[in-house]
């Protein structure tokens, strides 16, 4: 059986909780679904989604990634699950990620008899406060969560739907509420940042802090929210000042412009 999780830190306690055999059949998926451009994340090369997530990796930060064969082998790799005999397990959460994960594979499965299993370790509640995902959670408890439940076939094309709405919609940010998506833009993000501003010089990692721990329905990561601070300095809402450290943001501070 595939067992799919978005990104190595959840890899690391599914792959404890499933012992050395089962672990074998477990596959990272590592892009964050809930930002950036989807309406090509199914077309290889992914140039969209490439060149979205180029732009966001910190210039600073050596070596730069190319993006575009792990997006391509992902997309050609969904593509051709329902041709193959394993049963797929999808490991999940309150992330944005997880749930938009869930629904792609949804979507490549919604023809297939393939059976589709998931395995909620979230609260169903993706507010900051509330919000747990599978990556969170301590490897050696995760084992209390792991009680899979078979995707039937009215959930699968369900959540197919939303797959297919989220990638025709193409927003720039994916929201996770009460089991839907919502589209949203930058603007949400950037005011939270710009609130954490102030004419006096700081540290920018204090301010991106509060863009991480501010969005509810999607988690802002520290590259995207840095990101978020460079397109703002670019438009004069915001000063950058210091020399790029740790993560290529540390020892940079920040002022409003």
């Amino acid at each position: 059986m595939w067992h799919l999780v978005c990104g190595d830190v959840a890899a690391v306690g599914v792959t404890q909780v499933l012992g050395e055999d089962a672990a074998k059949g477990v596959r990272v998926l590592r892009d964050d679904l809930a930002v950036g451009p989807l309406v090509d994340v199914e077309q290889p090369p992914c140039s969209a989604r490439a060149g979205f997530w180029l732009d966001v990796w910190p210039i600073a930060v050596t070596p730069r990634p190319d993006f575009g064969p792990d997006l391509s082998a992902d997309a050609s790799w969904l593509a051709g699950l329902a041709r193959q005999d394993q049963a797929v397990t999808v490991w999940h959460g309150d992330s944005c990620s997880e749930q938009l994960l869930l629904a792609r594979v949804a979507a490549a499965l919604v023809q297939s008899e393939l059976p589709l299993w998931e395995v909620s370790c979230g609260t169903g509640d993706s507010s900051v406060r509330m919000r747990r995902a599978v990556g969170m959670i301590e490897p050696a408890a995760l084992g209390a969560y792991h009680l899979p439940k078979r995707v039937e076939a009215g959930r699968k094309a369900q959540l197919a739907a939303q797959w297919r709405a989220a990638m025709a919609a193409n927003a720039d940010i994916r929201r996770w509420r009460d089991g839907e998506f919502h589209g949203d833009d930058h603007r949400a993000v950037d005011a939270i940042l710009l609130a954490a501003c102030t004419p006096e010089w700081q540290p920018l990692p204090r301010v991106m802090a509060e863009v991480m721990a501010g969005n509810d329905g999607f988690f802002a990561t520290d590259f995207f929210s840095f990101w978020r601070a460079r397109e703002l300095a670019a438009r004069g809402r915001i000063e950058l000042g210091g020399t790029a450290g740790q993560h290529g943001y540390g020892g940079l501070s920040v002022r409003l412009g």
